[in-house]
């Protein structure tokens, strides 16, 4: 790249801190943006970031005031009316959202995607970790911080490259895999995309762009068109017969599980997967999918001894199944989930995990248009909990819409349900009788939860 400067317009985020990494580890200087403060913005800062929280172009290095030396990256969060951006916009700079760095990273790369609805994360995060067992290398952009990385970007050796694609804004319509991995194409993000056949037509493009000879590895049950006709199409389920699917899966002590996972050309026996849930064991079955088509693509055979090792050794990611507390008397457990479908599929594992314990659920809203299309939803997902409590809807991006608050899921749950102001929720928690407590939510929701885990690690 020509630029010696990188500056990011929302640099705290965690696509946008993946890329930000990157180019401090090839020696550019990187400054940025970003509203509010984060343990990742004090990380990137720590690593060599010039980082401001106000929108103010006086508050701009000045090295990053030359056009000519100056390339400017966005996260599509960014408002149009955001000084700074008018101000890289009118000056004549290089400018480029965040998906279109990303395209230009991976060009060159076998670039294995994951792209879907929920599950996504974790997903790409176990084909980096299965990459790194297999071929020693491997490098990928994550949507979430893991533990086995310690990080949310891996730089390896050789070509694979594994990326999270995301829907938002179509923003995976940049990336042109060689396998790409489908979890789900539920209706989400229509501020966007207006309808859910919209969502799935986006879905259907990122499938057509597959490289020729690649191969889309598609959740059994997801309903949307695969007419790329120099690909192949396999299928993947929890334990549902098709191409790759878990076999024999049977509940161990601590919410893990044993399983083989069945192959196109064989079974890879006694598999153990290093986090819980039943959800999991879905995601490394795609995961798994992912590198058996690298192989493939190799002319070999993914070695059956490393993947188990690998699998028995994935430590998971940040805010996906987290365990803060876990005795017999009190279990805590924060979660990214978001979406009313991932938060069935939580509560679910929960259920499967604690037989017969009472689960209490605190959620936080995410974006005012999310919870005014899918409230509904939200409420029937967490009427699987024994007892819910709400935060108000953590607006991100957006402004208020009028009428639509945390209460139109509270008025719709079937179980008890209140609603707390975030200051006050380990407080309220600490005070309620609990048994298995879990946080859902993409807010702000996880700065409660050392304080949760104190107070509950307490009542233990």
């Amino acid at each position: 790249m020509k630029f010696d400067n990188i500056y990011f317009l929302g640099i705290g985020g965690i696509g946008m801190s993946a890329l930000a990494r990157y180019f401090l580890r090839e020696g550019k200087r990187v400054a940025g943006y970003d509203r509010t403060p984060s343990l990742l913005t004090g990380e990137l800062e720590a690593e060599g970031a010039a980082i401001h929280y106000e929108d103010d172009v006086r508050r701009i290095p000045g090295p990053f005031r030359d056009p000519a030396a100056t390339m400017v990256v966005y996260t599509p969060a960014v408002p149009d009316d955001l000084g700074e951006f008018r101000y890289f916009r009118d000056g004549g700079f290089s400018i480029e959202k965040r998906s279109q760095m990303l395209g230009h990273l991976s060009e060159g790369k076998y670039v294995m995607a994951v792209a879907g609805t929920h599950g996504k994360t974790t997903t790409s995060t176990l084909v980096a970790w299965l990459n790194r067992a297999l071929t020693g290398g491997g490098s990928a952009f994550l949507g979430g911080i893991s533990k086995n990385f310690g990080g949310n970007l891996v730089l390896g050796d050789g070509p694979r490259l594994a990326v999270e694609a995301d829907e938002f804004d179509r923003s995976f319509l940049r990336l042109h895999p060689d396998v790409a991995v489908v979890t789900s194409a539920d209706a989400d993000h229509l501020d966007i995309y207006g309808t859910h056949e919209a969502l799935k037509e986006a879905f259907a493009q990122f499938v057509r762009q597959i490289r020729p000879g690649g191969a889309l590895i598609l959740k059994q049950g997801v309903e949307i068109v695969a007419d790329n006709p120099g690909i192949a199409v396999y299928c993947y389920s929890y334990d549902e017969p098709c191409d790759f699917y878990a076999r024999g899966v049977r509940l161990l002590e601590g919410g893990h599980y044993r399983y083989d996972v069945v192959t196109p050309s064989g079974v890879i026996e006694g598999c153990t997967l290093g986090v819980p849930g039943w959800v999991n064991i879905e995601n490394s079955v795609a995961a798994v999918a992912s590198v058996w088509c690298a192989a493939k693509a190799e002319g070999a055979e993914p070695d059956a001894d490393a993947l188990r090792g690998a699998l028995a050794s994935f430590s998971g990611v940040k805010r996906r199944f987290e365990f803060y507390v876990n005795t017999p008397k009190q279990v805590y457990m924060d979660d990214y989930a978001h979406h009313p479908r991932e938060l069935a599929a939580t509560l679910a594992s929960v259920r499967r995990m604690f037989p017969g314990r009472r689960i209490t659920a605190l959620f936080q809203p995410h974006l005012y248009t999310r919870t005014r299309d899918l409230y509904v939803e939200f409420a029937e997902a967490l009427s699987h909990a024994d007892e819910v409590v709400l935060l108000p809807i953590y607006p991100a991006r957006e402004e208020p819409i009028e009428g639509v608050s945390s209460e139109l899921i509270a008025g719709l749950v079937t179980v008890p349900c209140r609603i707390v102001e975030r200051g006050r929720l380990a407080d309220e928690v600490a005070a309620m009788p609990t048994d298995v407590v879990i946080s859902f939510g993409a807010g702000n929701i996880d700065a409660c939860c050392g304080a949760l885990a104190e107070r509950l690690r307490a009542k233990s």
